[in-house]
């Protein structure tokens, strides 16, 4: 069996922002002309605000990432299975809304940035100089999900929730290299840091009721797939469920939610549906070596059925240095950060509903999107304070590290 070597998703994509060499392509930004910015996907507006990334986080532009919006919307309403798909996630994990961003990556030239679109079942590129749709890849199924980027930023991975497919695309053409089969409701993705594995987390039904620990089984398939990032051949999967039952937390579930690895890649802490807390799990021994359960927020009911999709907790990312913790305690509206050696938490910084949790480009500040109030938030690693908050666009979920053009402005709308 070949070594696994996971990292974690928030340096993956700091290192591709900061190592990667802009291929020549005509039309292509100078790579000494680029500058290092976030990615905010506001998920309700179909928008992504751009961030400096790092300090105070000013906000430097806007993009639409529906500009299509029209003739997808013609496309669904012509199709009965895709109206009713359509309108089952807005009523479902849209809580009442359409799903327009979930996850984002720029290439590595920095010209456009490539977008899941979950209610759109999609994947597209868009020009970040005029905002046009560069390619448009349509997902197996009827949602499309999480991503992940190559180390050498040449490919994404995409999770198709309701085909249990994971789709390889290259990033510059949109071109399928490959896809692979994961458990049910594929969404996590996560390469590896030489490119040769890729991890796949499924996190089964989160939009049921079927919430009670002994209707666990309702769920479905919940797994970690590996597969080969070359030939897409499964070669290994990590079932949550054994581990767990082996420390007596049979009650506990087993779906696997946002991930971060180790800087020496030898352990993964992950977060789990209905969970306070998180658990660090040991790849060489294949064991979870140690649990811990974050303070319940006394305002908050311990009903699982009011859980946003299952998710008690949902969002996490470690200092570069491998020190320190940052957590989104979603349903328990704070963000803390966990000294890694100890577990120990620090302050409970008050957020509304944080919904995920990366590292800004100089590595000082945890980030996490508020979607309770529109607003991103950072939290200082050293000190566990916040230091600034900033408004963003509807729904703000997934935050990423990317690259635009040193002299950018946002496209006409």
């Amino acid at each position: 069996m070949p070594a696994f070597r996971p990292r974690h998703l928030c340096a993956l994509a700091a290192a591709v922002a900061l190592t990667v060499t802009a291929p020549a392509t005509a039309g292509a930004a100078d790579a000494a002309a680029l500058r290092e910015v976030l990615f905010v996907g506001n998920n309700w507006d179909g928008t992504a605000d751009v961030l400096k990334s790092t300090g105070d986080l000013a906000k430097i532009g806007r993009i639409n990432v529906i500009p299509d919006k029209d003739a997808r919307m013609a496309e669904i309403n012509a199709d009965p299975i895709k109206w009713i798909y359509f309108m089952a996630i807005r009523n479902g994990v849209g809580e009442g809304h359409d799903q327009f961003v979930d996850d984002m990556y720029t290439t590595p030239d920095g010209a456009s940035v490539v977008v899941s679109r979950p209610s759109f079942a999609d994947v597209v590129s868009i020009n970040l100089s005029t905002g046009a749709i560069n390619w448009r890849f349509p997902v197996s199924g009827y949602r499309s999900d999480h991503m992940a980027v190559s180390p050498d930023g040449t490919r994404v991975a995409v999770s198709a929730s309701t085909s249990n497919t994971v789709h390889v695309l290259d990033i510059n053409t949109g071109k399928q290299l490959g896809k692979f089969t994961t458990g049910d409701k594929p969404h996590e993705n996560i390469f590896t840091k030489d490119g040769k594995y890729i991890y796949n987390m499924a996190i089964g039904d989160v939009n049921t009721d079927t919430d009670a620990p002994w209707l666990d089984w309702t769920k479905g398939d919940r797994h970690i797939t590996v597969v080969d990032a070359t030939t897409y051949q499964q070669v290994k999967i990590i079932d949550m469920r054994p581990k767990l039952d082996a420390i007596g937390l049979t009650d506990y579930s087993d779906a696997v939610r946002p991930a971060v690895f180790s800087p020496d890649e030898s352990k993964l802490y992950f977060q789990v549906s209905f969970f306070n807390g998180f658990f660090e799990y040991d790849l060489a021994t294949d064991t979870i070596t140690r649990t811990k359960t974050l303070p319940k927020n006394p305002a908050t009911s311990d009903d699982r059925t009011t859980f946003v999709n299952d998710s008690r907790h949902h969002g996490i990312s470690m200092s570069p240095d491998g020190t320190k913790l940052c957590v989104a305690g979603t349903m328990d509206d704070y963000a803390t950060v966990v000294n890694r050696t100890t577990l120990q938490e620090g302050p409970l910084v008050t957020a509304s509903k944080p919904y995920w949790a990366t590292v800004s480009g100089d590595g000082k500040l945890c980030v996490v999107s508020e979607s309770g109030t529109d607003q991103v938030t950072a939290i200082d690693f050293a000190t566990g304070q916040k230091t600034v908050s900033v408004p963003v666009g509807d729904h703000p979920q997934r935050v990423r590290l990317g690259h635009v053009a040193t002299n950018w402005t946002s496209p006409a709308s």
